[in-house]
This record gives C-alpha cells, sequence and structure tokens, in this order.
C-alpha cells in the first residue's frame, strides 16, 4: 500500500463537501449556480495546497496541471456538479480521487518532475440539470457540442444558457477553445459509483467499465379518432392508447431477445378526458445497448412493432427522432491495467458497461485513450439522497484508482 495516498482523508473531504452544499434533501450543487461556485471555490482552496496550475478553460472545466518531465499527460477526470436533490458521490468522487492522487504523485516526487505531466479536470455542467443538456463542458472540449442547439436552451426561469454562461465569465462563442486542452492528453481515466445494481447483486466492490452505452431516443405518436366513450362499440373504436400500450410490455421480450435496455419513460394522451376515447396517444422510448448493431436491432425491432400494433387497431403511427448517440468502447490496453489495479487490491475483476452516459465518452471520441472504473453503489441508486457506497468500498476504489494511474503513467512513457 502505497502510505502517501489517504484514502480516508478523500471520504472526509466528500463529508465536508456534503456539509457545505447540500441539505436534507441531497446535494445542491446545480452547475452554473451559486452553490456550484461555492463548491468550486472549495475545490481550488484544496488545490492551492498543491504544487498545480490551476486555471479555467474556454467552456468552464476547471483543470489543475502538475508538470511533468514529459508534456505528454494523464488526465483525470469528474464533476463537481449534481442534479437538483441528488446523491453525496455522483461525480465529486471522482474529482475527489483526483486531487489526492495528485497529492500522491506530487509527495512521492517532492522537488523533481513526475515522468509525465498529471492534470485533474472538473467538467463544467457533466449532469444538464439546468439546461436540459447533459456533458456540456466535455463536448465543448472534444468539439462535438452542437452549438446551434445549445444556444438556444433556457432554464424554467426562462434564462438562456449563454446567458448563464457570461455570468461566470464564459463567452458561449468561444466554449470549443477549450479542445487546446487535449493537445498532449496521452490518457483520460475517471471514477465513478456505479449508479446501478450490477456490482451489488455480484457481490463485488469495483470493475472495469467496457465503454458506455449508445442511446435511441423517440417519441412515437399513435392517431386514432376521439369518440364518446359511452356510445362508441369497442368493436368500433380507433384507440390510440390500445396501440401504444402494447409497446409496453414488447419492450420487455425485446430486450431479453437482444440485450441493451429499453425504456418507456412517458406518456401523454389526448383529448385527455374520462369521456372519450383516445384520438392521440404519445409515448417517449428510450433504448440503449452497448453494441451498435444491437442497438440498431431494438430500434428497427420497435419501430416494425408499433405499425404492427397501429394496424390490428385502426390507428396510424408516427416516429420522431429525439435524440441519438454512438456507442463508445473503451482503450482495451487500458481496461486490462484496470483490472490489474483491481486484482492488486485483493478485488475480483469484472467487466461491465455504462448505462449513464459520462464525460469519458466525450473524450473518448476525441481520441483520447480512455478507461473507467466503477465502485460498487449501495441500492443500485443515484441522482437520489440515498446514494451511497460503504466507506470501505470507498477507500479500495481510491486506492485501485492510483494504482490504475500509476500503471497509466508507465504506458503512456511506453513507445508505441
Amino acid at each position: 500500500m502505497n502510505t502517501l495516498l489517504d484514502p480516508k482523508r478523500t471520504i472526509a473531504e466528500l463529508k465536508e463537501l456534503r456539509a457545505l452544499t447540500g441539505d436534507e434533501n441531497g446535494a445542491q450543487r446545480v452547475a452554473f449556480t451559486p452553490m456550484w461556485l461555492k463548491a468550486r471555490a472549495w475545490l481550488r482552496e484544496k488545490l492551492a495546497a498543491l504544487p498545480v496550475e490551476v486555471h479555467a478553460d474556454a467552456a468552464g472545466n476547471l483543470w489543475a496541471t502538475l508538470r511533468g518531465e514529459s508534456e505528454q499527460a494523464l488526465l483525470i477526470g469528474g464533476h463537481i456538479d449534481s442534479v437538483p436533490n441528488g446523491g453525496w458521490l455522483d461525480g465529486c468522487l471522482n474529482v475527489m480521487a483526483g486531487v489526492e492522487i495528485l497529492r500522491r504523485i506530487a509527495a512521492q516526487y517532492a522537488g523533481k518532475k513526475p515522468p509525465v505531466t498529471v492534470r485533474l479536470v472538473d467538467w463544467a455542467d457533466e449532469e444538464g440539470a439546468r439546461f436540459g443538456k447533459s456533458l456540456f463542458g466535455s463536448s465543448a472540449c472534444a468539439g462535438s457540442l452542437a452549438m446551434d442547439e445549445a444556444r438556444g436552451l433556457k432554464d424554467k426561469a426562462g434564462v438562456a444558457l449563454p446567458e448563464a454562461l457570461k455570468e461566470i465569465g464564459v463567452d458561449f462563442e468561444r466554449v470549443k477553445e477549450s479542445g487546446r486542452e487535449l493537445r498532449n492528453a496521452a490518457a483520460y481515466l475517471e471514477l465513478h459509483i456505479e449508479q446501478g445494481p450490477v456490482l451489488l447483486d455480484l457481490d463485488l466492490p469495483l470493475g472495469t467499465v467496457l465503454g458506455t452505452f449508445g442511446v435511441e431516443r423517440h417519441a412515437i405518436t399513435f392517431h386514432g379518432q376521439a369518440a364518446h366513450s359511452g356510445s362508441t362499440p369497442m368493436n368500433r373504436r380507433k384507440d390510440a392508447f390500445l396501440a401504444a400500450a402494447r409497446m409496453s410490455p414488447f419492450i420487455y421480450e425485446l430486450a431479453k431477445r437482444h440485450g441493451g435496455v429499453c425504456t418507456i419513460g412517458s406518456c401523454t394522451t389526448k383529448p385527455g378526458i374520462v369521456t372519450s376515447v383516445v384520438e392521440e396517444c404519445r409515448i417517449t422510448l428510450d433504448q440503449r445497448h452497448l453494441d451498435a448493431a444491437g442497438l440498431e436491432r431494438l430500434y428497427w425491432d420497435a419501430r416494425d412493432a408499433s405499425e404492427s400494433f397501429a394496424e390490428d387497431s385502426n390507428v396510424t403511427v408516427s416516429w420522431e427522432r429525439l435524440w441519438r448517440i454512438a456507442p463508445v468502447l473503451f482503450n482495451e490496453e487500458l481496461r486490462s491495467l484496470c483490472d490489474a489495479a483491481i486484482a492488486e487490491c485483493g478485488a475480483k475483476e469484472c467487466r461491465l458497461p455504462s448505462g449513464p452516459l459520462h464525460d469519458a465518452a466525450e473524450v473518448a471520441r476525441a481520441g483520447v485513450p480512455t478507461v473507467m472504473m466503477f465502485v460498487q453503489s449501495l441500492h443500485g441508486i443515484s441522482h437520489n439522497k440515498i446514494e451511497d457506497t460503504r466507506e470501505e468500498h470507498l477507500e479500495l476504489c481510491v486506492t485501485a484508482f492510483d494504482k490504475l494511474a500509476e500503471k497509466t503513467m508507465g504506458w503512456i512513457k511506453q513507445p508505441r
């Protein structure tokens, strides 16, 4: 065990942050709000004790750089922002574990430079809680941010994203200039709570993340005919809800058939009154898969089924794509290093995909070799004040993540 690393300090700091920026309902560090700025100031205080250069880039991402003998850089990333009433670990565990790793490296190479540059980044607005656009800072840095779409985003109070950014000194039109931060990026590592129950069900503390699911997200609208609920015989109805309802059990069978996950997250009807047959029923379908071909099969089978259900119910159906993102597979060599780091801590190796999206996917999409490590989530719950992880698992994940960082520094120095 590296005596320069203190995982207990990471846990203490996470509790300190929880007390500073949370309440009885959970974490309240929504990006671009006063509480988020308070958390950022707290983070800067922690970094001030280290021999690092700290600056915010053109997209509002916060960087701490420990210069090495080589400009080739190991990037460690996380996000200190949260959803409203969020958990105490989501995002900030990554950041504070990274701070502890910077402390360890700085102490180990006291008076000297480490072999490679090490950089910690706190991505701005990973959650997208205020404006509905996740991964803002990392997608701006990676160059994938859809500027026209983001320019028009507004919060519940009608404040536009560019206005909110201006208040914190960020010029929206220049956010992609943050891409210069990736010029010497040789590898990117991210630690995260799993947010789901896979490791919990396997009774394992840690896992290596294979990659992030691709997503197909659509609105499906079934079109029927409004009619009086008392005078219209059952066999004469054009009931849009009847067809839509058949989609619910079908998507569960679909996920069994092809893998991945499918979710109908909302359902609205028109005219939406108790005395009328449903004229229009709109449902949203979210489909996710780690394999691009598997994701495509999920989509087309759901589409074919909707048309069949519509025909059987004497209604029509239309589809509207809401969002699409391709799956991202992480670097195999870094996945192997992550496996080894976990094993060296005495834990059983386990590989699993990530259903939620993460900043790591944007960095990987930009061509930087990337891997993530998961730590078990109690209850399999996140984005909730009951989000939690056993303290012994938190200590273990900081130790394993540090080992991964050390192995990756050596990997960066290897000729390829």
